[in-house]
């Protein structure tokens, strides 16, 4: 079979030829406009604000008939097509096909050169084919709900996270008494990120790193090298002389020595067995951890700041869920399945978050052949070979069509946990109402389980000992390699008794 070359691709864009096919055809973005919110593609003027860029491909769409306003295309330059979907059902067929095997999709790894080079390309979250699956193999066992889950390895891990959340907690609790007032304006979402890290590297890798060290070195070398990540996607040309012009160099390599000994340090309770290393059984070396090790760090503690920072954004909203929620968790002093199963609201709240806030806003993929889906409904698409796809997790969620009041009893747009109420009382679970959170299919996230455990203790370590208010009306999204409130989790903070 040929496969439409750079020449062939131009004469078919010049024509306006879709190159797509069936019976769920996507619609054609034109490269230029006016009114929208911005180019469809990243730029050095628009790359951090990608929410932006995919709204982008869906201005006018409500013009189109039938899916074509949910599955939209650019197809410019003589280059392969990208097409963006919030369509659930092209998102789960794509994730669902997803793979080593012949024929199935590729993680696209455009998206994330930049994590690469910071973090090495023989990652879970880098490599595919079967690079990706040894890597699979590998690395991702500790994390998995058979081995999380199991009740006498659980509690071990449930007691060192209580305690680290609770000497955290505590810190802050006596700040805020410290300051004579009732309430304190405090940012929580700088808090989240210290605690989240100390609970990766000191209680699940079994390192030794103090809190101060974590607060005032680490964490700040992760953040600025998650930034770095982002704008050496972009534009890794331009970004390397602007650091030569500006002397940043000397900065970056600072801040990527420093990841290096965070990664040993997570690395050194191996020999001893402290932490995950007790379940993990595996004679490779620490140096074909080491990519692994570091795409955990950075992405664990990204992602799960993520997810829990929303979640306390959302409460800060609602005091009426929060005062229920403090109801579930107020007598409860061991976080482990079944207790935390029996926290309903608290678990709603948790699907609701990462439905209308996931961390992954997007997933992208790529065609490695002509390929045939077909959805649940029994739609098809065809996607010829080269096809960037970028599922669009975070629209598809926000779409009335498919979560608002006629389906789910509340908008789309409404952070709802009651919608889950709502859904259950007509038989519908959170299996049946993907929301992508973690991801799905073959290569959904391996810390899904572990960033459930986390966020649910510090969300309800929270609620049980403070009340607290949102500072602004309301809140935006900022994105990078994950989502997160744009203010920071800013909040008027109060003790509950």
């Amino acid at each position: 079979m040929s496969f439409p070359t750079w020449s062939t691709r131009l004469w078919q864009q010049i024509r306006g030829v879709n190159p797509f096919d069936g019976d769920c055809l996507p619609t054609r973005v034109s490269l230029f406009g006016f009114g929208r919110p911005t180019l469809p593609f990243p730029h050095l003027w628009n790359y951090k604000t990608p929410i932006k860029i995919f709204e982008t491909f869906y201005w006018d769409a409500e013009k189109e008939t039938g899916f074509g306003k949910h599955n939209r295309y650019l197809y410019v330059a003589g280059l392969p097509p990208v097409l963006l979907t919030r369509d659930p059902g092209i998102i789960k067929a794509v994730l669902g096909a997803t793979g080593d095997k012949p024929g199935q999709f590729d993680r696209d790894t455009a998206p994330t050169a930049g994590i690469a080079r910071a973090t090495g390309e023989d990652s879970l979250l880098y490599s595919n084919g079967c690079t990706w699956r040894r890597q699979k193999r590998m690395s991702a066992e500790p994390f998995s709900r058979s081995n999380l889950f199991q009740p006498e390895k659980f509690h071990g891990f449930e007691q060192t996270f209580r305690k680290t959340v609770t000497e955290r907690l505590e810190a802050l609790r006596v700040r805020q008494q410290a300051t004579g007032a009732k309430t304190i304006r405090i940012e929580l979402e700088s808090e989240v990120k210290i605690v989240m890290l100390e609970m990766l590297v000191n209680n699940f890798f079994g390192g030794r790193v103090s809190y101060e060290e974590l607060r005032d070195r680490f964490v700040p070398a992760l953040v600025l090298l998650i930034d770095h990540m982002v704008t050496d996607t972009v534009s890794p040309i331009i970004q390397a002389h602007y650091r030569i012009l500006t002397g940043r160099n000397a900065i970056l390599k600072q801040k990527k020595a420093d990841f290096e000994a965070l990664t040993d340090i997570a690395l050194s309770g191996r020999a001893e067995g402290r932490g995950l290393w007790n379940q993990f059984q595996s004679d490779v070396t620490d140096d074909a951890l080491r990519a692994n090790i570091r795409v955990f760090l950075a992405g664990a503690m990204e992602a799960t700041t993520s997810f829990a920072s929303w979640a306390l954004s959302h409460l800060s909203h609602r005091p009426d869920i929060q005062d229920q929620i403090y109801d579930e968790v107020k007598g409860m002093n061991t976080y482990d399945p079944d207790n935390l199963a029996q926290a309903v609201t608290l678990n709603r709240v948790l699907e609701e978050t990462l439905r209308l806030t996931p961390a992954l806003y997007f997933l992208p993929r790529r065609a490695t052949v002509d390929t045939w889906i077909e959805t649940s409904d029994h739609r098809k698409m065809f996607m010829p070979k080269g096809t960037h796809l970028r599922l669009d997790v975070w629209h598809a969620n926000r779409c009335e069509e498919f979560w608002g009041k006629a389906v789910t009893g509340y908008p789309a747009e409404t952070f709802a946990p009651e919608r889950w109420e709502a859904l259950a009382a007509k038989g519908i679970t959170p299996k049946d109402m993907l929301h992508f959170g973690f991801g799905h299919g073959p290569r959904f996230c391996p810390g899904r389980f572990l960033g459930l455990l986390e966020v649910g203790l510090v969300v309800g370590a929270v609620v049980k000992i403070f009340k607290f208010k949102a500072a602004g009306e309301r809140t935006e999204a900022k994105a990078g390699v994950s989502t997160k409130p744009a203010d920071g989790v800013l909040v008027d903070l109060e003790l509950r008794t």
